[in-house]
């Protein structure tokens, strides 16, 4: 999934101008992946629920590639419409992505308990954010062959991954038949009806650290390459710095969480307020050295947030109904995705004071949220939960 995103981000600028497009129409490339991704996850986590989880992974890894193959061939062949052909592309690795990282959340929330989840699923977004560190090193290292050849990256990356999980992936097979529609519906709203603001509270902070991070990638690709003429596997190791320093966080931070939903609420609160803090002083700062020391404080602050709500979000749903849970929570980060690099792109347009602000004020009213919607009481078994996860309770 990190790949899908992450890889194209050094190459967006020679694309714009190998096929003559606009800034809006090659963000798209970013934006329909991530759009489609978002549709498509919590349908593939209604089939995970009901039939098995790597018989959705699977699939969805080989499409992702058969995606890739397409883009990077119509970039490389079909001059007249090679655009549209990469769209067409990227959206099935969109509706392929969709059955990965959400998929593979809810298969450790399925394989490991208490502690060892917490453990597991911080380790799931260190990954993650290896992906980004590395993504953007390989994207370039690609394109010094030929601009479009991180297309041609994925399918080799989705073989590996193809094989590695249909050997060593082992699930238990289901003790009894899955529900039927009406009653896996009906068990949904009860489960929204019940802890929905927390929830809800919840997606929005995933949203909107994976909306700044992507925002705040492709603002740096463009002034790397436009203001400091950095360009090729230079320009994609110092796009990995802050992802470099967010994936060390988040695999501590995971290590660290436990099952403590207090320590999981303080750490939310926190990094968003790291995050608040760091866009705010970037405004006053514009060399590159110091820029890059003030955004890891934000980076930092990401790696402290995601973790934390992986834990929280995977552990207080019942087996029956994580998948569609948590690929719920997948989609919203995908939107976050995709309304990154146009929303950024945009803000440029206006005023670099105005972008970094209005990027402080957002994760200062989602900390506050937070705050308010998300309380945790002592440790309590909790049937729904299939594990000894402290019991979050929402304000009335």
């Amino acid at each position: 999934m990190t790949l899908g995103n992450s890889m194209l981000i050094p190459i967006l600028p020679k694309m714009q101008e190998e096929l003559g497009l606009s800034s809006f129409q090659v963000s798209l490339t970013i934006t329909i992946f991530s759009v489609t991704a978002a549709i498509f996850i919590p349908i593939l986590g209604y089939f995970s629920d009901r039939f098995s989880r790597k018989a959705i992974i699977v699939p969805s890894l080989i499409l992702y590639g058969l995606g890739g193959l397409l883009a990077g061939a119509a970039a490389a062949w079909f001059s007249g419409s090679a655009f549209i052909w990469i769209l067409i592309g990227r959206a099935m690795q969109g509706i392929g992505a969709a059955g990965t990282t959400p998929i593979a959340m809810a298969l450790t929330g399925d394989l490991f308990k208490g502690n060892e989840q917490s453990r597991v699923l911080g380790l799931v977004e260190a990954s993650n954010g290896l992906g980004k560190v590395l993504s953007p090193i390989v994207g370039s290292l690609l394109a010094i062959l030929v601009w479009y050849a991180p297309f041609w990256g994925f399918p080799i990356f989705c073989i590996v991954s193809v094989l590695l999980t249909a050997i060593f992936i082992k699930e238990t097979k289901k003790k009894q038949a899955p529900p039927t529609i009406g009653n896996y519906i009906k068990g949904l709203f009860s489960v929204f009806k019940k802890d929905g603001r927390w929830l809800f509270t919840s997606y929005l902070a995933g949203a909107t650290c994976l909306f700044t991070l992507f925002g705040i990638l492709f603002y740096i690709s463009d002034i790397l390459e436009t203001k400091h003429n950095i360009d090729g596997v230079l320009k994609g190791a110092i796009l990995a710095i802050p992802l470099l320093f967010m994936m060390t966080t988040s695999y501590i931070t995971g290590s660290k969480i436990g099952k403590n939903l207090k320590v999981m609420k303080r750490l939310i609160i926190f990094g968003l307020l790291f995050m608040t803090i760091s866009f705010a002083t970037l405004t006053l700062v514009k060399n590159l050295i110091p820029f890059f020391s003030i955004l890891i404080i934000s980076s930092i602050g990401t790696g402290l947030v995601l973790p934390c709500l992986n834990s929280l979000i995977t552990g207080s749903v019942g087996k029956a109904r994580r998948g569609f849970v948590t690929s719920l929570y997948g989609s919203v980060r995908f939107l976050g995705v995709a309304a990154g690099p146009p929303i950024y792109g945009w803000l440029m347009g206006i005023s670099r004071t105005w972008m970094f602000l209005s990027t402080a004020s957002l994760t200062f009213i989602v900390a506050f949220l937070c705050l308010i919607f998300i309380h945790v009481k002592n440790a309590t078994k909790d049937k729904n939960s299939e594990s000894l996860f402290q019991k979050v309770h929402i304000t009335e």
